[in-house]
Order: structure tokens, then C-alpha cells, then sequence
């Protein structure tokens, strides 16, 4: 009977820790700012903008199938290790 209770209290505390996240808008912490305005821009980023992944953080994925088989180019640097 203690193990149930047990389990049924971690599972509870569990279940009010996850829904304690914040709701609001993202601000810098106290005493500090947001980075400055990128070169050329006219207003720093938000909070929001900052979020979001560049190209680069998250580049799209190629999906070129391959049709028939080929055979591989010759690649100079592949070397076999030394020893």
C-alpha cells in the first residue's frame, strides 16, 4: 500500500512540476539587454526573432533519390590510414 502511495505522489509531483513553465513574454534578465542591432539593420532582434534557427542552425534536407546505381568517383583523399 505505501509503494502505491509513494509512486501515485512522485507521479503527482511530477505532473504539477511540468505545468509550471512560464506563459509570458521572454525578457532579458534584470540588468542585462538584448544583443545589439545586426550591421544594416535599423532595430535589434526580439526576443522572439532570437528563437528562430537561421539556415545555417538548420539547413534543409536534400532529398535527391538515387535513380540506378553508380559507380563512385575516385576520391584522392581517402586514404588508408598510416602504419
Amino acid at each position: 500500500m505505501t509503494k502505491t502511495f509513494a509512486a501515485s505522489l512522485a507521479l503527482l509531483t511530477l505532473a504539477v512540476l511540468s505545468a509550471c513553465g512560464n506563459r509570458g513574454a521572454l525578457e532579458p534578465p534584470e540588468g542585462q539587454s538584448l544583443p545589439p542591432a545586426i550591421y544594416g539593420e535599423s532595430k535589434p532582434p526580439s526576443a522572439e526573432d532570437l528563437l528562430i534557427p537561421s539556415t545555417q542552425a538548420q539547413p534543409e534536407r536534400s532529398d535527391e533519390l538515387l535513380r540506378r546505381s553508380e559507380k563512385r568517383q575516385d576520391d584522392k583523399f581517402d586514404l588508408p590510414p598510416p602504419g
